[in-house]
């Protein structure tokens, strides 16, 4: 765990990550009544044949608690996993062995009170909910279905109430960005244990969507870093926030003002002037640090037919669960372990100084020159060109 004088930076999970997962994702299913134009599954109205059955789903939960305690958190996703009818058995037999069992389902018709009661009385403590955009206009011409948006915030408020966590994800493209400032803003006012930014990884659907640029990326991730005080954020497939958080500990302590340090741009401008209008103030809350993980280093994917990957945005299979347990896979095979070797790692992210506790998006990496270790090029910064490296090293070193 990095320290400033303030406390955590950056956190690391307490096993070693080469040994257990903090987090096993798995697509119950593609099946899904929404058509997202982001999709990275590119989900499909109808459930493949080949999804892993009641009975080989609860084997590989099986397998996920066989990695020892603590055990990895379980998260059902999808497509929309509440197309899967043995959904709660599925949960109930997780709890039974001991995982924490969270879903992350669509805003569908599907998603009512009834059926989070469902889940709750299954087992689930937990669940992610997808919201990109502060307004029904936005957010359902993402999704592509009326709707969807008044759903969502209902399923969110009713989680809320009877006492499940929730974590809000949503997406960071050029389509959505703007909509930031109104979703912290909704995110605040409704409260969530979570609210997650997701930088596009361009795949599925999303190819196409319009990716931020590295200098809007740079921008938003110092955005989000400011909305800390206010709003427990994080980033999904946005591992640069580490090195932002670390720079921005390093420049706070020193006094530096970080606009002109970092270079930030007419986007970060413009969403701290929109957000400043909310007289927050200072904040009333302990900024979240992110946590040192990434794919397959502390994260796994198992697909809807069994297959393993380290994300769910890197479309390359190390196995199969149906052929060989899950944490063989993890710990052995060969891309694993060379994602979890930071000496592999090419271009920009191979000579940062920051790459031990950032390492790029492994996804974004694979999509964008089929490298799973190449540079990651949602990141602008220039190795070597922040101003203190001694304070940068001193914080890596604690």
């Amino acid at each position: 765990m990095q320290r400033s004088a303030h406390g955590p930076v950056v956190r690391t999970v307490r096993h070693d990550p080469a040994d257990r997962p903090l987090l096993v994702i798995w697509e119950a299913t593609r099946a899904c009544a929404l058509s997202c134009v982001h999709c990275r599954a590119e989900a499909q109205p109808l459930r493949h044949p080949r999804e892993l059955s009641t009975d080989e789903a609860t084997d590989l939960m099986a397998q996920v608690a066989s990695f020892g305690r603590p055990s990895p958190i379980f998260v059902i996703t999808g497509g929309d996993c509440f197309e899967r009818e043995d959904l709660a058995e599925l949960v109930r037999r997780g709890r039974e062995m001991g995982l924490a069992v969270a879903v992350s389902p669509s805003g569908t018709a599907k998603l009512d009170r009834a059926a989070l009661v469902r889940l709750q009385e299954a087992g689930v403590t937990a669940m992610s909910l997808s919201l990109d955009g502060a307004s029904a206009a936005v957010h359902d011409g993402f999704r592509r279905v009326p709707g969807t948006f008044d759903r969502t915030v209902q399923a969110w408020a009713t989680a809320r109430e009877l006492g499940l966590k929730v974590q809000v994800n949503s997406t960071m493209s050029s389509r959505t960005v703007h909509e930031l400032p109104d979703l912290a803003a909704l995110v605040r006012a409704q409260g969530a244990m979570t609210w997650s930014a997701f930088m596009l990884v361009p795949m599925g659907r999303g190819t196409d969507l319009g990716a931020l640029s590295a200098q809007q990326a740079e921008d938003v991730m110092n955005y989000l870093y400011d909305l800390g005080p206010h709003v427990p954020v994080k980033t999904t497939e946005g591992h640069h926030f580490r090195r932002v958080s670390l720079q921005r500990a390093v420049l706070a302590e020193r006094g530096v003002d970080h606009v002109a340090a970092l270079g930030l741009g007419e986007l970060y401008a413009e969403l701290t002037e929109r957000t400043s209008a909310f007289g927050w103030g200072e904040g009333d809350r302990r900024r979240r640090p992110p946590v040192n993980v990434n794919a397959g280093y502390g994260f796994v994917f198992v697909s809807h037919v069994g297959t393993v990957h380290p994300s769910g945005f890197l479309p390359v299979a190390a196995g199969d669960v149906r052929e060989q347990p899950l944490p063989d896979i993890y710990r052995t095979s060969a891309l694993f372990t060379g994602l979890r070797d930071s000496s592999r790692l090419t271009g920009r992210c191979g000579s940062c100084e920051f790459g031990r506790v950032c390492g790029g998006s492994r996804s974004r990496a694979y999509a964008a020159g089929g490298d799973v270790h190449g540079e990651d090029p949602l990141c602008g910064y220039e190795p070597g060109s922040f101003p203190f490296p001694d304070d940068v090293a001193q914080l890596l070193s604690a």
